[in-house]
C-alpha cells in the first residue's frame, strides 16, 4: 500500500478537485480511498507515501493510436519493410513512449498480424510497461482499400461478418471499419464511402452481438452517414469532406451523430499544434468549426491522436489538448475527455477514468494545474499504471519536433 500525496487531487466525480488530499493504492493495484490528507483513515496513515508539488489526476487516455508506426516521416513504409518481430519490438517501445507521457490507457487501431494482442497481454502479465491496451487488429477494409496492408481486406457485407468473427477469434477488443478512404493510401478517396450502410450494419451488429464496441474511420460525409445509420459506436476524424473533395458540413448528419450518442474523435495532435502556431487558418478554422458544432449538439468528445502516424510521435500526446483548447472546448471539458468520457467512450468506466475507491490505480501527477495551463501534463512527474509506479523516459519537446511544410487535411494525416 502506498499513499500519493498533492496540492490538489483531481477526481473527475462528483467529488471535484480537493485540496491538501491523497489517494491511497492498495497491494492489489486498486485506489482504496480519496479524499483531504486531514482526514486520511487511520488504517493508511503509517502507510509509505509520495509527495507531488502540484496536481495529481486520472491517468490520461488516447483512443486512437498505432503502435505499430513510428511517428517518423514515412511509418508506412517502415512497416511495411519491417518483419512481424521487428514490428513486436517497434510496439512494444512505442507503449512505453505512450506510458512516459501519462497515457495510462490507449486503444490501437490498426496493428497488423494482432501484434497489438501479443502487446496488450504481455503488459497485463507485467512483462512489459505500457499503457492499459484495447486493441482491434487489422482495420477491416475492402480490397486494395486505405490500410490494406495491415491485412484486414474484406469486402461486402458477407466478408466483412466473416472477418469481425476472425477478429473476435484471435481476441481483439473492439472493431474498427474503414468507412472512408484516406489521404495517405495511393488510390484511396477520402471523400467517397468504402461500404454501404446494409454492409457496415452486418458488421457493427456482429461486433456489438460478440460484446465489441465498432469504430469506424470517416472523413467523407457519406461514409459518415453510412456509419452513424448503421449503429457506429464512435467515429474517427469526422471531418465532413465533401463528395468533390472540398471542406463541407452536413447540419443534419450532424444531428444523427448527437441523436444516437456517437462519440467523436478528431485525432487532433501535434500536426495541428504546429499549425496553429503557424497560423495556418483554412483546415484548422474548418476543424474549429466542426468541434463547435458538435459539441452545440451535444456530440461527446474524445481524445484521439492517431499518434505514430507521419512525424506525430507517441510521446506527443499533450500538444492534442492544447489544440481542442484552442478550438474552443474549456480546459475542463477538455481533461474530462481526456480520461472519464474517453474511458466510457470504450466501456471501461467501472475500471478507469476517474479516482474513487475500486477503481484500478491509473493516474498521473504533474506540476502545477492543468486547469490554468494544459500545458503541464506534457511532462508528468508521476506516473502509476495497474497501481505500478513508472519512471517516465525522456522524450523531446513538442517545440524541438519536426513539422511538415503542406497545409490541408493531408497535412494532419487525419487517415488512419
Amino acid at each position: 500500500m502506498i499513499v500519493y500525496t498533492a496540492t490538489r487531487v483531481r477526481t473527475h466525480t462528483e467529488a471535484g478537485t480537493i485540496d491538501a488530499a491523497c489517494v491511497v493504492v492498495d497491494d492489489e493495484g486498486l485506489i482504496a480511498w480519496v479524499g483531504p490528507l486531514a482526514d486520511l483513515p487511520q488504517a493508511h496513515r503509517d502507510a509509505p507515501r509520495r509527495h507531488v508539488d502540484g496536481t495529481i489526476m486520472p491517468g490520461l487516455i488516447d483512443t486512437h493510436v498505432h503502435l505499430g508506426f513510428d511517428g517518423g516521416p514515412a511509418p508506412v513504409d517502415r512497416m511495411n519493410a519491417e518483419s512481424d518481430p521487428e514490428q513486436l519490438v517497434l510496439m512494444l517501445r512505442n507503449a512505453r513512449e505512450l506510458l512516459s507521457a501519462g497515457v495510462t490507457t490507449a486503444r490501437d487501431l490498426g496493428a497488423r498480424g494482432y501484434l497489438d494482442v501479443v502487446v496488450r497481454d504481455a503488459i497485463v502479465r507485467g512483462d512489459a510497461r505500457g499503457p492499459r491496451m484495447i486493441v482491434s487488429g487489422a482495420p477491416l477494409t475492402p480490397t486494395g482499400g486505405h490500410c490494406w496492408f495491415m491485412g484486414g481486406e474484406a469486402d461486402g457485407g458477407y466478408e466483412l461478418r466473416t472477418a469481425v468473427r476472425r477478429h473476435h477469434e484471435h481476441d481483439v477488443d473492439s472493431i474498427k471499419i474503414m468507412s472512408t478512404g484516406g489521404f495517405m493510401t495511393k488510390g484511396s478517396a477520402p471523400w467517397f464511402a468504402q461500404y454501404r450502410e446494409d454492409e457496415l450494419r452486418l458488421a457493427i451488429d456482429d461486433a456489438h452481438r460478440l460484446g465489441k464496441k465498432a469504430v469506424a474511420h470517416a472523413h467523407g460525409i457519406q461514409g459518415i452517414r453510412h456509419a452513424v445509420r448503421a449503429g457506429i459506436d464512435a467515429l474517427e476524424h469526422c471531418t465532413f469532406v465533401a463528395s468533390d473533395g472540398s471542406l463541407g458540413f452536413d447540419a443534419q448528419v450532424a444531428d444523427e451523430i448527437a441523436e444516437r450518442g456517437v462519440y467523436v474523435s478528431f485525432t487532433l495532435n501535434v500536426l495541428a499544434w504546429q499549425m496553429l502556431r503557424g497560423d495556418s487558418g483554412g483546415f484548422v478554422d474548418h476543424l474549429a468549426m466542426v468541434v463547435r458544432e458538435l459539441r452545440q449538439r451535444g456530440v461527446p468528445i474524445v481524445t484521439g491522436t492517431d499518434a505514430g502516424i507521419d512525424l506525430a510521435p507517441h510521446h506527443a500526446y499533450s500538444a492534442g489538448l492544447e489544440v481542442l483548447s484552442a478550438m474552443g472546448m474549456p480546459i475542463e471539458d477538455v481533461l474530462l475527455a481526456a480520461t472519464a468520457v474517453s474511458s466510457r467512450s470504450m466501456g471501461l468506466d467501472d475500471i478507469t477514468g476517474v479516482l474513487q475507491p475500486g477503481m484500478a490505480a491509473d493516474l498521473i501527477g504533474v506540476a502545477g494545474d492543468p486547469a490554468v495551463d494544459l500545458a503541464c501534463l506534457g511532462r508528468p512527474m508521476l506516473v502509476v499504471a495497474f497501481g505500478v509506479p513508472f519512471s517516465p523516459d525522456p522524450y523531446p519537446d513538442l517545440e524541438a519536433l519536426p513539422s511538415r511544410t503542406v497545409a490541408g487535411p493531408a497535412a494532419l494525416a487525419h487517415d488512419h
